[in-house]
């Protein structure tokens, strides 16, 4: 009779539902926007983990542009989970971006603007607060095919001293910058 109950406790633990992933992933609807340094102390990266087939190496690389080399900084199969890496300080306000090079299909994929992307498309999430004063980044390797809620899970990592935002267009800032001097100006005015 034991026997029977260990072999139907098996079963029954076998027919249970298994989460998604065991780690953390940045919420739907932070595609495309970019990570943003908050404070003055060091960007400290921490890998949470992936459930990605491919090699994925990520890169510090400061601008789409950038030599492609950059700064390694994880690699989602050869990284520890929890492993932390020292990218130092920056300036408040400078935006961070991030490459994510898939091993098997010599792929490049760029945290911020889709345009960054040879497919047109957002292959990277990044969440503001994740934890406090800590934004989660999640990366999608695959091209052409982000997978929606069920993707952005080939590699995820957390910076302190930074947020998530949208970088605003040189053409927005421009048009903001004249409004302001004319509200200045109009104001000055009247007195």
């Amino acid at each position: 009779m034991k026997f029977m109950n260990k072999s139907m406790t098996l079963a029954a633990i076998a027919l249970l539902p298994i989460a998604a992933s065991a780690f953390p992933i940045a919420a739907v609807g932070t595609e495309g926007l970019s990570v943003i340094v908050s404070g003055t102390d060091n960007i400290v990266a921490t890998y949470q983990g992936n459930s990605a087939a491919y090699s994925d190496n990520l890169y510090l690389t400061f601008t789409a542009s950038s030599s492609p080399a950059g700064t390694f900084v994880f690699n989602n199969h050869a990284s520890a989970v929890g492993s932390t890496f020292d990218l130092g300080s920056f300036a408040v306000g400078t935006e961070l971006v991030f490459r994510l090079h898939v091993d098997n299909t010599g792929d490049d994929f760029y945290t911020g603007d889709a345009s960054r992307n040879a497919d047109g498309k957002a292959h990277a999430r990044v969440q503001s607060d994740w934890e406090t004063n800590t934004s989660l980044v999640s990366f999608e390797d695959l091209l052409g095919t982000p997978e929606g809620a069920a993707g952005y899970n080939d590699l995820s990592f957390s910076f302190t001293n930074t947020t998530s935002s949208a970088v605003p267009e040189p053409t927005s800032l421009a048009l903001l910058g004249a409004g302001v001097l004319g509200l200045g100006f109009i104001k000055r005015r009247k007195k």
